[in-house]
């Protein structure tokens, strides 16, 4: 049973994405941000990426001057601090970022990057930003996280978004349960996300524990079909 009502954060890359294959003024990932949050969006979520290849860095500025949450995900990097500092969001989620990657492929590596991922949380943190790390849900890479001294963690669902078979989904998901239930213990605020979508999510909404899920593609996917507004209403009805 969950503690209270979930959020959903709605990330609005992709249509940045659609937008960025013409170049063009059209789709506008900040009229796609009202939207949603009409819709029943908790929170708007994108990625400000090296590349650029969706989000801009004038979009971040407009969607963090709507009202309401604006939570961003960047690269341990500097100089994407630096840009994302400028924009001042409400929350910010450092995640891996791979030259060519598709989308992101896993948590952080934590230990790997341990003195780099220090020095770039408190430096946000110093800035009164809430800071969440993206990790696999296990039990080292959440002891880490409280370490850095992260507010949330947000738990990598890919591997339950890839299970083939109810018995694999079902020990993907009681995996993600420890762990959210650890993050809990140790006082961290934890999120969920990556590869969610309409067939996949209720049993993950319904983990104790967890405060927010974030999710993107599928619901800009489906909103191609159904338009954004309904799209966005659908995944809050099973989110719920």
């Amino acid at each position: 049973m969950k503690d209270s009502r979930i959020k959903l954060g709605v990330n609005i890359d992709h249509v940045a994405t659609l937008r960025q294959a013409r170049r063009d003024i059209d789709p506008d990932p900040v009229a796609a941000a009202q939207v949603a949050r009409q819709a029943g969006a908790d929170m708007i979520v994108c990625h400000l990426r090296r590349d650029r290849r969706h989000i801009q860095d004038a979009d971040l500025a407009k969607l963090c001057r709507l009202k309401g949450e604006t939570h961003v995900e960047l690269a341990d990097d500097p100089k994407m601090v630096a840009a994302v500092l400028s924009a001042r969001p409400t929350s910010v989620c450092l995640v891996p970022e791979r030259p060519g990657e598709v989308s992101t492929e896993g948590g952080l590596d934590l230990a790997k990057n341990y003195k780099s991922l220090a020095k770039t949380v408190a430096r946000l943190k110093k800035e009164k930003l809430e800071v969440s790390l993206f990790i696999a849900p296990e039990a080292p890479s959440v002891r880490a996280a409280r370490n850095l001294g992260a507010d949330v963690v947000e738990f990598d669902t890919s591997d339950y978004s890839a299970a083939k078979t109810k018995p694999e989904q079902k020990e993907q998901l009681e995996r993600l349960e420890l762990a959210v239930y650890m993050a809990w213990e140790m006082g961290l605020t934890a999120h969920a996300g990556h590869g969610l979508d309409y067939h996949n999510v209720a049993p993950v909404a319904r983990v104790p524990h967890l405060s927010a899920l974030n999710i993107g593609y599928s619901i800009v996917a489906r909103s191609l079909f159904i338009g954004l507004r309904a799209s966005v209403s659908e995944m809050r009805r099973l989110v719920d």
